[in-house]
């Protein structure tokens, strides 16, 4: 089975990086799902409402590390395609993503990532394939 650091070494090793400038706060992570959460303010639009752009940024972030751990920490995985659908916003408080398999291969995995407000309510489904390239 493949090591899984914890939760302390994934926030670690996020300082510096989008994920940190994002308040993104990893709270679970496997190869098959991976949960996280983002505050709404500073990641708005001049409206206001929760950025799109910060919401795809949210899906790619937990597909991607679910898809790294499936694959192999010793592997570079990359983004192939990333899709977002948005339903609703949000204008504050904090929003959940929820990355869920669907495909785990050798070379690609690919995620639903269900992005949610403080009431359960579907904000965004983001879709998510990488590619597992070989080790380092």
């Amino acid at each position: 089975m493949t090591h899984i650091p914890d939760l302390q070494w994934w926030s670690e090793n996020s300082q510096g990086t989008l994920i940190d400038r994002l308040g993104i706060e990893l709270l679970e992570v496997g190869p098959e799902r991976a949960v996280g959460t983002m505050p709404v303010e500073g990641n708005t639009q001049p409206a206001g409402l929760l950025h799109g752009g910060a919401t795809a940024a949210l899906g790619e972030t937990l597909g991607s590390i679910a898809a790294w751990v499936h694959g192999g920490l010793d592997r570079h995985v990359v983004g192939l395609e990333l899709g977002a659908t948005h339903h609703r916003s949000a204008r504050e408080g904090v929003v959940t993503g929820v990355a869920t398999a669907i495909h785990l291969g050798r070379t690609t995995a690919s995620y639903e990532i269900v992005v949610s407000d403080e009431r359960e309510r579907r904000l965004s489904t983001v879709r998510l394939t990488c590619l597992i390239l070989d080790p380092r």
